[in-house]
């Protein structure tokens, strides 16, 4: 989804009081518990603080099959992929509280089972690439909240845009630097087991031309399969459990339109998936600036959400390639929670019939702010709306 970075002022003060500690801090991971050990992180980014390392088993089964594992997910947006400022107190740059233990297994409460964790890494590397220690340390933090719960963690490379542009001129460098980034991120997470997923890319896009969200040029789709190889080639170089590991891959910009998914390059890997966003119908889920737009549900565009899932399943799943669609979701509009509710029961249910579990995209925003995709209030660990939160539960069961 395109994320404007500004924030409306009442959206920060609807949270500033609990900005630094999301629902308290009383189980914040920072502090060793018993029995962990208290090492010192390496001053590289490929070694993690003997207390952060976690370990588990990747199970040599189909990617399919451990995907079909899968029910209803959560997006921690606007989070760890805020791209202004440097450091860890990036988290909470744009108005959402600092993610506590507290926060995730409120979500792991409601039922869900997927957390996608957004991450921004271009702005905290060094000339080398090389990822600063505290916010490897900080992310893996977040990370251990959900993989402890048991949920399915997915990892992903988010606002990367500024400088991952895939285009001819751009390409070298940006492998360069994408596979410098993603080798330190599966060194520091290779001991954890099946329930730890990398997605690669998100979006990969080269922002302001006329094809951004129109499925891209035929340059910009090879620059993407392009990508899409380092990442998998460098995540399985790295060895253990990531030799087995899944990987997320992507079309361009993250794109469910035709032109995009039928052009993408398909690698031979067993353990591979798609990642695929699908805000469908825009005209309901979003659509600022478009010519008419959708407040109620009725059930008169299923088809568009339809053609969208038979898509998805003829080009990937049917040939043994589990897609994910790890961003979906519906701005509020008035106080439309039925409506949104009746929408995401359509949506949940055709994709469960192609077989693809979502992941809703919640930015914090629910009252006030960019693009209310919110859900989850973080500052209490509390539902903004257990109208649409309930549906999307039941929808997945």
């Amino acid at each position: 989804m395109k994320l404007k970075k500004t924030l409306a002022i009442l959206a920060a003060a609807v949270m500033s009081l609990s900005v630094f500690t999301g629902c308290g801090d009383k189980n914040d991971s920072s502090s060793v518990s018993a029995g962990e050990s208290s090492g010192e992180s390496s001053s590289q980014g490929g070694k993690a603080s003997a207390n952060l390392s976690r370990s588990g088993e990747v199970r040599d089964i189909k990617a399919s099959d451990l995907v079909a594992e899968m029910t209803a997910g959560w997006n921690l947006g606007n989070s760890l992929d805020v791209f202004d400022g440097e450091g860890v107190s990036t988290e909470t740059g744009w108005g959402n509280p600092k993610t506590t233990q507290e926060m995730i297994d409120g979500v792991r409460d409601k039922g869900f089972d997927v957390i996608r964790i957004p991450v921004t890494w271009g702005n905290h590397v060094d000339e080398n690439y090389t990822i600063d220690t505290d916010w490897l340390d900080r992310v893996q933090e977040v990370v251990n909240y959900a993989y402890d719960d048991g949920l399915y963690v997915i990892i992903n490379s988010h606002h990367e845009e500024e400088w991952r542009i895939p285009d001819n001129e751009h390409i070298d460098e940006v492998d360069k630097q994408s596979t410098a980034i993603w080798k330190q991120v599966a060194e520091r997470f290779k001991d954890y087991g099946d329930h730890l997923i990398f997605e690669g890319l998100n979006e990969p896009r080269v922002k302001g031309s006329p094809q951004e969200w129109n499925g891209g040029t035929e340059e910009g789709r090879h620059c993407v399969d392009r990508l899409n190889k380092s990442f998998v080639d460098t995540v399985r170089a790295t060895g253990g459990n990531n030799e087995k590991r899944l990987l997320l891959l992507t079309t361009y910009a993250s794109s469910c339109l035709a032109t995009a998914v039928k052009d993408v390059a398909i690698i031979e890997d067993e353990h591979i998936g798609f990642s695929i966003h699908a805000y469908t119908p825009y005209a309901f889920t979003y659509a600022p600036g478009e010519s008419w737009e959708l407040f109620e549900w009725d059930g008169t565009h299923d088809g568009e959400i339809q053609d969208v899932m038979l898509r998805l399943k003829k080009t990937f799943v049917d040939n043994g390639i589990p897609v994910i669609i790890t961003e979906y979701g519906a701005v509020n509009k008035s106080g439309n929670d039925a409506e949104v509710a009746k929408w995401a029961t359509s949506y949940i249910g055709f994709a469960k019939s192609a077989g693809i579990p979502c992941v809703w995209w919640d930015n914090g925003y629910y009252i006030s702010g960019n693009e209310l995709f919110g859900i989850y209030d973080r500052s209490h660990c509390d539902w903004y709306t257990d109208t649409v939160a309930d549906a999307l539960i039941e929808a997945a069961k």
